[in-house]
Protein backbone atom coordinates (compact mmCIF):
# COMPACT_ATOMS: atom_id res chain seq x y z
CA UNK A 1 0.00 0.00 0.00
CA UNK A 2 1.20 3.16 -1.24
CA UNK A 3 2.21 6.51 1.22
CA UNK A 4 -0.15 8.55 0.32
CA UNK A 5 -2.99 6.27 0.54
CA UNK A 6 -1.98 4.86 3.59
CA UNK A 7 -2.25 9.02 4.75
CA UNK A 8 -5.66 9.12 3.08
CA UNK A 9 -7.04 6.42 4.65
CA UNK A 10 -6.11 7.89 8.20
CA UNK A 11 -7.16 10.98 7.45
CA UNK A 12 -10.23 9.88 6.31
CA UNK A 13 -10.33 7.86 9.98
CA UNK A 14 -9.54 11.52 11.71
CA UNK A 15 -12.38 13.43 10.23
CA UNK A 16 -14.58 10.46 11.16
CA UNK A 17 -13.40 10.70 14.75
CA UNK A 18 -14.06 14.00 14.95
CA UNK A 19 -17.52 13.92 13.22
CA UNK A 20 -17.82 11.46 15.89
CA UNK A 21 -16.91 13.79 18.95
CA UNK A 22 -19.32 16.35 17.14
CA UNK A 23 -22.46 13.69 16.97
CA UNK A 24 -21.70 13.11 20.71
CA UNK A 25 -22.32 16.29 22.10
CA UNK A 26 -26.34 15.64 21.48
CA UNK A 27 -27.87 13.20 23.01
CA UNK A 28 -29.96 13.20 19.45
CA UNK A 29 -27.11 12.37 17.78
CA UNK A 30 -25.14 10.30 19.60
CA UNK A 31 -25.84 6.92 17.52
CA UNK A 32 -24.73 8.71 14.98
CA UNK A 33 -21.83 9.75 16.49
CA UNK A 34 -20.97 6.12 17.76
CA UNK A 35 -21.57 4.75 14.46
CA UNK A 36 -19.00 7.59 12.93
CA UNK A 37 -16.32 6.71 15.24
CA UNK A 38 -16.79 3.46 14.53
CA UNK A 39 -16.82 3.50 10.69
CA UNK A 40 -13.10 5.47 11.89
CA UNK A 41 -11.86 2.74 13.96
CA UNK A 42 -12.44 -0.07 11.00
CA UNK A 43 -10.27 1.96 8.75
CA UNK A 44 -8.06 2.43 11.52
CA UNK A 45 -7.28 -1.08 12.23
CA UNK A 46 -7.33 -2.30 8.76
CA UNK A 47 -4.73 0.17 7.59
CA UNK A 48 -2.81 -0.43 10.15
CA UNK A 49 -3.07 -3.96 9.33
CA UNK A 50 -1.87 -3.29 5.91
CA UNK A 51 0.56 -1.77 6.37
CA UNK A 52 2.13 -4.19 9.08
CA UNK A 53 1.89 -7.01 6.63
CA UNK A 54 1.84 -9.82 9.25
CA UNK A 55 3.40 -12.57 7.02
CA UNK A 56 3.04 -15.62 9.55
CA UNK A 57 0.29 -17.32 10.47
CA UNK A 58 0.79 -17.48 13.60
CA UNK A 59 0.67 -13.50 13.85
CA UNK A 60 -2.58 -13.16 11.80
CA UNK A 61 -4.07 -16.04 14.10
CA UNK A 62 -3.14 -13.42 17.17
CA UNK A 63 -4.19 -10.70 15.84
CA UNK A 64 -8.07 -12.50 14.44
CA UNK A 65 -7.99 -14.16 18.35
CA UNK A 66 -7.00 -10.92 20.24
CA UNK A 67 -9.69 -8.79 18.11
CA UNK A 68 -12.40 -11.57 18.28
CA UNK A 69 -12.12 -12.24 22.30
CA UNK A 70 -11.91 -8.37 23.20
CA UNK A 71 -15.00 -7.95 21.12
CA UNK A 72 -16.52 -11.08 22.22
CA UNK A 73 -15.72 -9.91 26.09
CA UNK A 74 -17.18 -6.03 25.21
CA UNK A 75 -19.97 -7.32 23.32
CA UNK A 76 -21.32 -9.24 26.16
CA UNK A 77 -20.25 -6.26 29.42
CA UNK A 78 -22.08 -4.12 27.05
CA UNK A 79 -25.31 -6.25 26.93
CA UNK A 80 -25.35 -6.78 30.18
CA UNK A 81 -24.17 -3.73 32.28
CA UNK A 82 -26.80 -1.79 33.75
CA UNK A 83 -27.07 2.10 32.85
CA UNK A 84 -26.32 3.13 36.34
CA UNK A 85 -23.05 1.08 36.50
CA UNK A 86 -21.96 3.26 33.48
CA UNK A 87 -19.49 5.40 35.12
CA UNK A 88 -17.05 2.24 36.55
CA UNK A 89 -17.42 1.03 33.40
CA UNK A 90 -16.17 3.98 32.02
CA UNK A 91 -13.64 3.50 34.41
CA UNK A 92 -12.38 0.33 33.97
CA UNK A 93 -12.26 0.69 30.14
CA UNK A 94 -9.78 3.49 30.93
CA UNK A 95 -7.82 1.35 33.18
CA UNK A 96 -7.48 -0.91 29.99
CA UNK A 97 -6.11 2.11 27.83
CA UNK A 98 -3.59 3.20 30.03
CA UNK A 99 -1.90 -0.25 30.13
CA UNK A 100 -2.11 -1.01 26.68
CA UNK A 101 0.34 2.24 26.51
CA UNK A 102 2.58 0.29 28.72
CA UNK A 103 2.65 -2.97 27.12
CA UNK A 104 3.20 -1.27 23.87
CA UNK A 105 5.79 0.72 25.39
CA UNK A 106 7.81 -2.13 26.47
CA UNK A 107 7.41 -3.94 23.54
CA UNK A 108 9.18 -0.84 21.81
CA UNK A 109 12.10 -0.87 24.20
CA UNK A 110 12.54 -4.43 23.50
CA UNK A 111 12.03 -5.05 20.11
CA UNK A 112 12.84 -1.62 18.85
CA UNK A 113 13.57 -3.02 15.54
CA UNK A 114 10.60 -4.25 14.90
CA UNK A 115 9.06 -0.52 15.21
CA UNK A 116 11.65 0.72 13.12
CA UNK A 117 13.23 3.30 16.12
CA UNK A 118 16.47 1.53 15.87
CA UNK A 119 18.50 -1.24 17.57
CA UNK A 120 18.76 -2.61 20.65
CA UNK A 121 20.56 -0.68 23.15
CA UNK A 122 20.39 2.15 20.45
CA UNK A 123 17.23 3.37 20.74
CA UNK A 124 16.75 6.97 19.11
CA UNK A 125 16.82 9.51 21.95
CA UNK A 126 13.27 11.30 20.55
CA UNK A 127 11.67 7.64 20.68
CA UNK A 128 13.02 6.79 24.16
CA UNK A 129 11.33 9.92 25.35
CA UNK A 130 8.25 9.37 23.81
CA UNK A 131 8.12 6.18 25.02
CA UNK A 132 8.67 7.27 28.18
CA UNK A 133 6.38 9.77 28.49
CA UNK A 134 3.69 7.57 26.61
CA UNK A 135 4.45 4.18 29.34
CA UNK A 136 3.98 7.09 32.38
CA UNK A 137 1.17 8.30 31.51
CA UNK A 138 -0.22 4.91 30.68
CA UNK A 139 0.94 3.89 34.16
CA UNK A 140 -0.95 6.85 35.96
CA UNK A 141 -4.01 6.16 33.56
CA UNK A 142 -4.21 2.60 34.59
CA UNK A 143 -4.29 2.89 38.70
CA UNK A 144 -6.02 6.24 38.74
CA UNK A 145 -8.88 4.45 36.68
CA UNK A 146 -8.08 1.07 38.97
CA UNK A 147 -9.00 3.23 42.12
CA UNK A 148 -11.99 5.32 40.45
CA UNK A 149 -13.60 1.84 39.60
CA UNK A 150 -13.04 0.79 42.92
CA UNK A 151 -14.83 3.72 44.08
CA UNK A 152 -17.55 4.11 41.75
CA UNK A 153 -18.33 0.48 42.54
CA UNK A 154 -18.64 0.17 46.16
CA UNK A 155 -15.64 -2.13 46.56
CA UNK A 156 -13.62 0.54 48.23
CA UNK A 157 -14.93 3.72 50.26
CA UNK A 158 -15.82 6.58 48.30
CA UNK A 159 -14.58 8.88 51.22
CA UNK A 160 -11.42 10.82 51.16
CA UNK A 161 -8.10 8.86 52.00
CA UNK A 162 -5.61 11.52 52.74
CA UNK A 163 -2.19 10.33 53.74
CA UNK A 164 -0.06 12.71 55.63
CA UNK A 165 2.13 14.83 53.95
CA UNK A 166 0.82 13.30 50.59
CA UNK A 167 1.57 17.02 48.21
CA UNK A 168 5.34 16.46 49.22
CA UNK A 169 5.25 12.54 48.81
CA UNK A 170 3.34 13.39 45.16
CA UNK A 171 6.04 16.25 44.55
CA UNK A 172 8.57 13.34 45.74
CA UNK A 173 7.31 11.40 43.22
CA UNK A 174 7.15 13.39 40.71
CA UNK A 175 10.90 14.68 40.62
CA UNK A 176 11.80 10.65 40.87
CA UNK A 177 9.65 10.28 37.83
CA UNK A 178 11.48 13.23 35.83
CA UNK A 179 14.93 11.83 36.87
CA UNK A 180 13.95 8.49 36.04
CA UNK A 181 13.22 9.69 32.32
CA UNK A 182 16.36 11.39 31.72
CA UNK A 183 18.92 8.84 33.13
CA UNK A 184 17.09 6.28 31.04
CA UNK A 185 17.21 8.34 27.85
CA UNK A 186 20.86 8.87 28.70
CA UNK A 187 21.85 5.03 29.48
CA UNK A 188 18.42 3.19 28.07
CA UNK A 189 18.88 0.35 31.26
CA UNK A 190 15.62 -1.82 31.90
CA UNK A 191 15.81 -0.70 35.25
CA UNK A 192 15.21 2.82 34.47
CA UNK A 193 12.36 2.29 31.84
CA UNK A 194 10.84 -0.22 34.83
CA UNK A 195 11.06 2.37 37.50
CA UNK A 196 8.99 4.71 35.35
CA UNK A 197 6.43 2.43 35.28
CA UNK A 198 6.53 1.61 38.83
CA UNK A 199 6.73 5.44 40.13
CA UNK A 200 3.56 6.53 37.48
CA UNK A 201 1.80 3.37 38.88
CA UNK A 202 2.23 4.37 42.47
CA UNK A 203 1.49 8.03 41.35
CA UNK A 204 -1.59 7.56 40.16
CA UNK A 205 -3.03 5.60 42.84
CA UNK A 206 -2.08 8.39 45.22
CA UNK A 207 -3.77 11.30 43.12
CA UNK A 208 -6.70 9.46 42.74
CA UNK A 209 -7.41 8.49 46.64
CA UNK A 210 -7.75 11.68 48.29
CA UNK A 211 -10.59 12.23 46.38
CA UNK A 212 -13.80 11.82 47.58
CA UNK A 213 -17.42 10.23 45.47
CA UNK A 214 -18.71 14.23 45.07
CA UNK A 215 -16.08 14.84 42.40
CA UNK A 216 -16.27 11.54 40.46
CA UNK A 217 -17.50 13.35 37.50
CA UNK A 218 -14.17 15.64 36.92
CA UNK A 219 -12.14 12.47 37.81
CA UNK A 220 -13.93 10.54 34.89
CA UNK A 221 -12.85 13.32 32.22
CA UNK A 222 -9.85 13.90 34.24
CA UNK A 223 -8.42 9.92 33.38
CA UNK A 224 -10.33 10.34 30.15
CA UNK A 225 -7.71 12.84 28.80
CA UNK A 226 -4.75 10.74 30.46
CA UNK A 227 -5.73 8.01 28.59
CA UNK A 228 -5.30 10.17 25.35
CA UNK A 229 -2.48 11.69 25.99
CA UNK A 230 -0.96 8.23 27.10
CA UNK A 231 -2.13 6.88 23.26
CA UNK A 232 -1.01 9.83 21.29
CA UNK A 233 2.98 9.55 23.17
CA UNK A 234 2.76 5.62 21.82
CA UNK A 235 1.11 6.87 18.53
CA UNK A 236 4.91 8.45 17.93
CA UNK A 237 7.08 5.71 19.30
CA UNK A 238 5.30 3.54 16.83
CA UNK A 239 4.79 5.69 14.22
CA UNK A 240 1.05 5.88 13.44
CA UNK A 241 -0.59 8.86 12.71
CA UNK A 242 -3.84 7.60 13.06
CA UNK A 243 -3.11 6.80 16.89
CA UNK A 244 -1.42 9.94 17.20
CA UNK A 245 -4.46 12.18 15.86
CA UNK A 246 -6.89 9.68 17.79
CA UNK A 247 -5.24 10.22 21.48
CA UNK A 248 -4.59 14.07 20.84
CA UNK A 249 -8.72 14.38 19.83
CA UNK A 250 -9.03 12.44 23.10
CA UNK A 251 -6.74 14.05 25.10
CA UNK A 252 -7.87 17.39 24.11
CA UNK A 253 -11.42 16.54 24.11
CA UNK A 254 -11.07 14.95 28.06
CA UNK A 255 -9.25 18.28 28.88
CA UNK A 256 -11.99 20.81 27.64
CA UNK A 257 -14.50 18.46 29.68
CA UNK A 258 -12.52 18.48 32.84
CA UNK A 259 -12.86 22.44 32.24
CA UNK A 260 -16.19 22.32 31.85
CA UNK A 261 -16.08 20.16 35.22
CA UNK A 262 -14.79 21.92 37.03
CA UNK A 263 -16.50 25.46 36.31
CA UNK A 264 -19.76 23.37 37.45
CA UNK A 265 -18.34 22.39 40.99
CA UNK A 266 -16.56 25.25 41.67
CA UNK A 267 -12.79 23.13 41.15
CA UNK A 268 -9.34 24.82 39.97
CA UNK A 269 -8.07 23.56 37.00
CA UNK A 270 -5.04 22.98 37.63
CA UNK A 271 -5.64 20.94 40.88
CA UNK A 272 -7.66 19.16 39.36
CA UNK A 273 -5.24 17.69 36.82
CA UNK A 274 -2.30 17.57 39.91
CA UNK A 275 -4.90 15.47 41.54
CA UNK A 276 -4.90 17.97 44.50
CA UNK A 277 -8.08 18.32 44.94
CA UNK A 278 -10.74 16.43 47.03
CA UNK A 279 -10.65 15.56 50.67
CA UNK A 280 -10.26 19.05 52.31
CA UNK A 281 -14.08 19.35 52.29
CA UNK A 282 -16.29 19.33 55.50
CA UNK A 283 -17.29 15.78 56.83
CA UNK A 284 -21.02 14.50 57.07
CA UNK A 285 -23.37 16.59 59.37
CA UNK A 286 -24.66 15.51 62.08
CA UNK A 287 -25.04 16.00 65.83
CA UNK A 288 -26.55 19.30 65.08
CA UNK A 289 -30.16 21.06 65.60
CA UNK A 290 -33.08 19.39 64.88
CA UNK A 291 -34.92 21.40 62.11
CA UNK A 292 -38.50 20.89 61.42
CA UNK A 293 -39.59 19.65 57.97
CA UNK A 294 -43.01 19.40 55.94
CA UNK A 295 -43.13 16.06 55.37
CA UNK A 296 -46.11 14.47 52.82
CA UNK A 297 -47.13 11.50 51.02
CA UNK A 298 -46.97 10.37 47.33
CA UNK A 299 -51.03 11.61 47.10
CA UNK A 300 -49.90 15.12 48.49
CA UNK A 301 -46.71 15.24 45.51
CA UNK A 302 -49.24 13.93 42.73
CA UNK A 303 -51.74 16.52 43.64
CA UNK A 304 -49.47 19.64 43.73
CA UNK A 305 -48.35 18.63 40.49
CA UNK A 306 -51.12 17.88 38.88
CA UNK A 307 -52.54 20.86 40.07
CA UNK A 308 -49.59 22.45 38.44
CA UNK A 309 -49.44 24.53 34.91
CA UNK A 310 -45.24 23.87 34.90
CA UNK A 311 -43.44 21.09 36.57
CA UNK A 312 -39.21 20.82 36.75
CA UNK A 313 -38.07 17.80 37.63
CA UNK A 314 -34.40 17.83 39.11
CA UNK A 315 -32.96 13.85 38.66
CA UNK A 316 -29.49 13.55 40.49
CA UNK A 317 -27.21 10.58 41.73
CA UNK A 318 -30.65 9.09 43.93
CA UNK A 319 -31.95 8.54 40.85
CA UNK A 320 -29.73 6.45 39.25
CA UNK A 321 -29.04 4.63 42.56
CA UNK A 322 -32.89 3.62 42.62
CA UNK A 323 -32.79 2.97 38.72
CA UNK A 324 -35.56 5.24 39.17
CA UNK A 325 -35.74 6.79 35.30
CA UNK A 326 -37.84 4.43 33.81
CA UNK A 327 -40.55 5.39 36.76
CA UNK A 328 -39.97 9.26 36.25
CA UNK A 329 -40.62 9.21 32.58
CA UNK A 330 -44.07 7.82 33.48
CA UNK A 331 -44.22 10.36 36.00
CA UNK A 332 -44.22 12.92 33.45
CA UNK A 333 -46.03 11.53 30.71
CA UNK A 334 -48.84 11.17 33.09
CA UNK A 335 -48.23 14.94 34.23
CA UNK A 336 -48.46 15.88 30.39
CA UNK A 337 -51.91 14.50 30.25
CA UNK A 338 -52.93 16.19 32.53
CA UNK A 339 -51.83 19.40 30.35
CA UNK A 340 -49.11 20.02 32.71
CA UNK A 341 -45.68 21.48 30.98
CA UNK A 342 -42.89 19.44 31.97
CA UNK A 343 -39.29 20.11 31.98
CA UNK A 344 -35.86 17.98 33.06
CA UNK A 345 -33.23 20.04 34.71
CA UNK A 346 -29.83 18.68 34.99
CA UNK A 347 -26.67 19.65 36.90
CA UNK A 348 -23.59 19.24 34.88
CA UNK A 349 -22.14 17.19 38.16
CA UNK A 350 -25.31 15.12 38.40
CA UNK A 351 -24.20 11.71 38.91
CA UNK A 352 -21.41 9.99 38.70
CA UNK A 353 -19.67 10.82 35.82
CA UNK A 354 -20.28 13.76 32.98
CA UNK A 355 -23.75 13.21 31.73
CA UNK A 356 -25.09 10.95 34.12
CA UNK A 357 -28.50 11.95 33.92
CA UNK A 358 -28.74 12.22 30.09
CA UNK A 359 -27.79 9.37 29.71
CA UNK A 360 -30.22 7.66 31.90
CA UNK A 361 -33.11 10.30 30.98
CA UNK A 362 -32.70 9.09 27.62
CA UNK A 363 -32.48 5.16 28.16
CA UNK A 364 -35.52 5.72 29.34
CA UNK A 365 -36.66 7.69 26.30
CA UNK A 366 -37.53 11.27 27.79
CA UNK A 367 -37.62 13.31 24.88
CA UNK A 368 -34.81 15.65 24.29
CA UNK A 369 -36.30 18.71 23.84
CA UNK A 370 -37.36 18.64 27.47
CA UNK A 371 -33.86 18.28 28.89
CA UNK A 372 -32.38 21.04 29.45
CA UNK A 373 -28.96 22.27 31.42
CA UNK A 374 -28.23 24.22 34.06
CA UNK A 375 -27.29 27.67 32.32
CA UNK A 376 -30.22 27.32 30.00
CA UNK A 377 -33.26 26.34 32.77
CA UNK A 378 -32.04 28.34 36.01
CA UNK A 379 -34.16 31.60 34.91
CA UNK A 380 -37.21 29.83 34.53
CA UNK A 381 -37.80 28.26 38.26
CA UNK A 382 -39.46 31.58 39.56
CA UNK A 383 -42.28 31.10 36.89
CA UNK A 384 -42.37 27.55 38.05
CA UNK A 385 -45.01 26.34 40.38
CA UNK A 386 -43.63 22.69 41.35
CA UNK A 387 -40.08 21.58 41.37
CA UNK A 388 -39.46 17.23 41.90
CA UNK A 389 -36.25 17.26 42.93
CA UNK A 390 -34.88 13.74 42.79
CA UNK A 391 -32.10 12.40 44.79
CA UNK A 392 -30.50 15.62 44.33
CA UNK A 393 -28.77 17.25 47.32
CA UNK A 394 -25.48 19.44 46.95
CA UNK A 395 -26.72 20.74 43.28
CA UNK A 396 -29.48 22.54 44.61
CA UNK A 397 -27.93 23.68 47.55
CA UNK A 398 -28.21 27.49 48.30
CA UNK A 399 -25.61 27.87 50.55
CA UNK A 400 -23.27 27.49 47.06
CA UNK A 401 -24.80 31.20 46.60
CA UNK A 402 -25.30 32.23 50.35
CA UNK A 403 -22.82 31.12 52.61
CA UNK A 404 -18.71 31.95 51.59
CA UNK A 405 -18.08 29.84 54.53
CA UNK A 406 -19.78 26.91 53.04
CA UNK A 407 -16.81 24.32 51.00
CA UNK A 408 -19.50 24.38 48.03
CA UNK A 409 -19.42 28.21 48.14
CA UNK A 410 -19.39 29.66 44.32
CA UNK A 411 -20.12 26.27 42.73
CA UNK A 412 -23.01 26.91 40.29
CA UNK A 413 -26.59 25.17 41.42
CA UNK A 414 -30.02 25.30 40.39
CA UNK A 415 -31.78 27.68 42.12
CA UNK A 416 -35.06 25.67 42.77
CA UNK A 417 -35.96 27.33 45.88
CA UNK A 418 -36.96 30.34 43.64
CA UNK A 419 -40.11 28.11 42.65
CA UNK A 420 -43.40 27.74 44.40
CA UNK A 421 -43.67 24.56 46.00
CA UNK A 422 -40.37 22.30 46.11
CA UNK A 423 -40.87 18.55 46.58
CA UNK A 424 -37.94 16.62 47.58
CA UNK A 425 -37.50 13.10 47.55
CA UNK A 426 -34.69 11.51 49.24
CA UNK A 427 -34.34 8.34 51.76
CA UNK A 428 -33.38 10.55 54.80
CA UNK A 429 -32.70 14.20 55.54
CA UNK A 430 -28.53 13.40 55.71
CA UNK A 431 -26.44 15.05 54.09
CA UNK A 432 -24.48 15.12 50.31
CA UNK A 433 -21.30 14.02 49.70
CA UNK A 434 -20.17 17.40 50.60
CA UNK A 435 -21.37 16.57 53.96
CA UNK A 436 -23.45 20.32 54.51
CA UNK A 437 -26.75 20.23 55.28
CA UNK A 438 -29.53 21.71 53.04
CA UNK A 439 -31.43 24.71 53.71
CA UNK A 440 -33.78 23.82 50.89
CA UNK A 441 -35.16 21.65 52.60
CA UNK A 442 -36.69 23.36 56.24
CA UNK A 443 -38.03 26.12 53.14
CA UNK A 444 -41.51 27.27 54.12
CA UNK A 445 -41.82 26.05 50.38
CA UNK A 446 -40.95 22.75 50.53
CA UNK A 447 -42.56 19.49 51.16
CA UNK A 448 -40.00 16.62 52.01
CA UNK A 449 -41.55 12.77 50.44
CA UNK A 450 -38.66 10.40 51.97
CA UNK A 451 -38.49 7.30 50.44
CA UNK A 452 -36.82 4.96 47.72
CA UNK A 453 -36.95 6.99 45.02
CA UNK A 454 -38.67 4.74 42.18
CA UNK A 455 -41.00 3.75 44.83
CA UNK A 456 -42.39 7.19 45.64
CA UNK A 457 -42.00 8.10 42.18
CA UNK A 458 -43.97 5.22 41.26
CA UNK A 459 -46.27 5.67 44.11
CA UNK A 460 -46.57 9.60 42.49
CA UNK A 461 -47.50 8.29 38.70
CA UNK A 462 -50.30 6.25 40.37
CA UNK A 463 -51.64 8.46 42.35
CA UNK A 464 -51.74 10.77 39.47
Amino acid sequence: MSGDLVALLYLAAGVLFILALRGLSSPETSRQGNYMGMAGMAIAVATTLAVAQPESALSWAMIVGGIAVGGTIGAVIARRIAMTAMPELVAAFHSLVGMAAVLVAAAAYYAPEAFGIGATGAIRVASLIEMSLGAAIGAVTFTGSVIAFAKLSGRMSGAPILLPARHLINIALAIGLVACIVLFCQEQTPAYFWAIVGLSLLLGILIIIPIGGADMPVVISMLNSYSGWAAAGIGFTLGNTALIVTGALVGSSGAILSYIMCKGMNRSFISVILGGFGGEVAGPAGGGEAKPVKLGSAEDAAYLMKNASRVIIVPGYGMAVAQAQHALREMGDGLKEAGVEVKYAIHPVAGRMPGHMNVLLAEANVPYDEVFELEDINSEFPQTDVVYVIGANDVVNPAAEDDPSSPIYGMPVLQVWKSGTVLVNKRSLASGYAGIDNPVFYGDNTMMVLGDAKKMTEDIAKAL
